[in-house]
């Protein structure tokens, strides 16, 4: 089997390329990437390790597709995943490459008669149906009330129901339209594929930074002593995400991969879940416990345009209904950051630092 990774280079899509190549090492796993995030060209070296050929292009030219060759599955996880991108400036990057960039990997998947499994995103539900929800204020954390007006929201968090009637991003926007793009292709050129809705994915190899990649920011500044700031929502540090060890991702992507027809017509969430959810503040606790260190951490109150207050994965309809789940634990991922950040330090100190 040939299997093309585009964003090959990234955090999610490295990872994919070293431990699909580790378990199949009789399969060809080719990462495609446009080395455009800072940090992503220190995985070139593991690849070469690895026996796993880098093919430098970009999304965004159909020759650079074209140049790869036939394969049989493509893995799309080439986008920009910043929520503010275009939000304070021209959109257009993000239009061209998370949009129009994916409909050159469909066109590319049918080409070569080739499944498809994509990753998409929490943020394709709109900001003021969660905003709007009931919650309430404990002593570390938001969370969720049980006493919801709003389908698809609860204690459990956010589900496939949840209406996405609204604003979102002008990421959320476009791998929404990537979801609606796929079910035409598939519908009507039987295209085989995977959507899943991933919320904040975490663990070694991601390059944080503030407005993408948090956990490993966090980790990262205590590592290194160096202050840190509770932006919105009071400046308490109480919002909270649920988070999804890579390597759990891995483990689904691994049985799509394979297992296609069980995730085919489907659109599931995926994430870490209400077990292995933390807010800004436990994390800071998980931090100190690890590093040893504690920081200076500021307040300030305002709250940046298209944050959440919550966001939990509720990942019943998936647990159910394909029999994966999440299994390592928030203390794990951040364990597994701080010994990824120790043994890489002075690789790491120029991007994280």
């Amino acid at each position: 089997m040939k299997i093309v990774v585009t964003g090959g280079a990234g955090f999610v899509g490295s990872t994919l390329c070293l431990q699909l190549k580790a378990k199949y090492p009789s399969y060809e796993i080719v990462a495609f990437d446009n080395l455009k995030r800072r940090g992503s060209e220190l995985n070139l070296a593991d690849f070469q390790k690895q026996g796993i050929p880098f093919f430098h292009g970009d999304i965004r030219n159909n020759e650079d597709l074209s140049a790869l060759g036939n394969f049989d599955v493509l893995v799309e996880a080439s986008a920009e995943p910043s929520v503010t991108a275009g939000l304070d400036s021209d959109p257009t990057y993000v239009i061209n490459n998370n949009l129009y960039g994916s409909i050159n990997c469909f066109n590319a998947c049918l080409k070569n008669k080739a499944k498809l499994i994509f990753l998409s995103t929490s943020r394709v539900y709109p900001i003021n149906w969660i905003e709007d929800a009931h919650f309430t204020e404990e002593a570390t954390r938001f969370a969720f009330d049980a006493n919801q007006s709003t389908k698809g929201i609860s204690p459990k968090g956010i589900s496939e129901e949840l209406s996405l009637e609204g604003a979102r991003s002008f990421y959320g926007t476009t791998k929404l339209a990537s979801e609606l793009f796929i079910q035409e292709y598939a519908a009507f050129y039987g295209l085989k594929a995977a959507i899943t809705r991933f919320g904040v994915i975490a663990g070694p190899r991601q390059m944080g930074k503030t407005d993408q990649g948090v956990v490993t920011l966090w980790m990262a500044k205590h590592f290194w002593n160096q202050s840190l700031k509770y932006i919105g929502y009071g400046g308490t540090g109480k919002q909270v995400r649920d988070i999804l060890h890579v390597d759990d991702l891995v483990e689904l992507i691994d049985l799509q991969i394979h297992q296609i027809e069980k995730f085919e017509g489907r659109i599931y969430n995926a994430g870490g879940g209400l077990t292995n959810s933390a807010s800004l503040l436990e994390m800071t606790k998980i931090c100190e416990k690890i590093t040893g260190n504690s920081i200076a951490i500021a307040s300030e109150k305002e709250t940046r345009t298209a944050d959440l207050r919550i966001f939990i994965t509720d990942n019943t309809r998936i647990e159910n209904e394909t029999g994966w789940k999440p299994k390592k634990s928030v203390e794990t991922i951040f364990q597994d950051i701080y010994n990824w950040i120790k043994a890489n330090e002075k690789q790491l100190e120029t991007i994280l630092k």
